[in-house]
């Protein structure tokens, strides 16, 4: 053994009985139930027990069970001192016991310190304590010696064998609390990520609804510092009136997204340049249903990058492919170009950044910029 294994105590686990079985605890119980009558029945029956000396038996029982319980406390606590100091004090209870007649008792203990040394105390101590308590119970038993070695033995390797399958009980019911942590770290990180999926759905939507909502403002501002006529302007008020309905629409969208009942993808495509002027959607490849990311991430990125082509290129055709591939989808956005208009500065909205990563977090990818007639986006993601 090494010098730890000498020195080392029985875990906490191993020496308590938090995670004991209600079966097993109820054997504990039975057995010191029946130890303490055995005791009871073995010191008071003698022919030489009446008076103060049946007081005094009943008092040595009581002391004997109370440092007994005060040895398990402190051999849970490993306070080494104050269980060796306990143990010399029941072994003396074992040897008064002897000496005024009460032989049974005395083995008892003595035998009770044996096996409880070895199972609960360092290696180191619970040797030198077994052996005294053994050779007492050997030197005052009467019978044979050979049933005595073997008894002798048998308690010895019973300490050992308890020893064991504390240490063994203490083992499992550590990896059960590690097991235990780590399923509560894996739900709290669920948690995490979920929260992390919501904001971004909740971001997303009211980013695309409120930037195309400025746009609109902004326009209407300059048609009133220009003097335009009321028509214009209205135009425009209404125009912002129509993005936040729909920004309410999508947030309704994205609600039922998270709770898995997302609308066709093909669906909100087709919708999605209904109302857009100049926009068509292409659809090849084997429709399939989508993972909801995937799906969201498509859906964000259309709908941002027609939000850019008003801002950047109004007035711009704009083609909008998706493609549905063996192991990835991919969509493809390309306008016709055209001059930027007055409010291609306005509103700095979710963006190319903000696309680009939502991409990057399903391990897609997306490219972007200008081709010989406008400008692309084309989004891959692995589905």
């Amino acid at each position: 053994m090494t010098e730890n294994a000498w020195t080392r105590w029985p875990s906490r686990e191993a020496l308590g009985r938090v995670e004991s079985s209600g079966a097993r605890r109820l054997l504990g119980w039975v057995v010191r139930g029946l130890v303490l009558g055995m005791l009871l029945w073995s010191g008071l029956t003698g022919s030489h027990v009446h008076g103060w000396g049946m007081v005094a038996a009943v008092a040595g029982l009581v002391l004997a069970a109370f440092l007994a319980w005060a040895l398990y406390r402190t051999t849970l606590a490993h306070r080494l001192v104050r269980s060796l100091a306990l143990m010399t004090a029941l072994l003396a209870i074992a040897v008064v016991a002897q000496a005024v007649g009460f032989r049974v008792p005395a083995l008892v203990i003595w035998c009770g310190c044996a096996v409880t040394a070895l199972e609960r105390l360092p290696v180191a101590a619970a040797l030198p304590v077994a052996s005294v308590a053994l050779a007492s119970y050997a030197a005052v038993n009467d019978d044979v010696w050979l049933t005595t070695a073997a008894t002798t033995g048998g308690l010895a390797l019973a300490g050992y064998v308890l020893r064991l399958d504390a240490e063994a009980r203490g083992s499992a019911q550590r990896l059960l609390a590690q097991e235990r942590a780590a399923r509560t770290a894996e739900a709290e990180s669920a948690a995490l990520a979920e929260r992390a999926r919501i904001a971004r759905e909740i971001h997303d939507v009211l980013a695309h609804s409120l930037s195309a909502q400025l746009v609109h403002l902004e326009a209407a501002r300059l048609l009133i510092e220009r003097g335009a006529d009321r028509e214009q302007i209205l135009e425009r008020v209404v125009a912002a009136r129509g993005m936040a309905r729909d920004g309410l629409s999508e947030t309704r969208q994205a609600l039922s997204a998270l709770r898995g009942e997302l609308t066709p993808l093909e669906d909100f495509l087709t919708q999605l340049v209904s109302t857009a002027d100049g926009a068509e959607a292409t659809i090849t490849g084997d429709r399939r249903p989508l993972p909801a990311e995937a799906s969201q991430a498509v859906r964000r990125v259309a709908q941002e990058a027609l939000t850019n082509v008003r801002k950047h290129a109004p007035g711009a055709r704009v083609r909008i492919r998706l493609e549905y591939g063996e192991h990835q989808v991919t969509l493809v956005v390309r306008d016709s170009g055209g001059s930027p208009g007055e409010l291609a500065a306005a509103g700095a909205g979710y963006g190319l950044l903000g696309m680009r990563e939502r991409a990057e977090l399903l391990g897609g990818s997306l490219e972007t910029g200008p081709d010989e007639e406008g400008f692309v986006v084309s989004l891959k993601v692995p589905v």
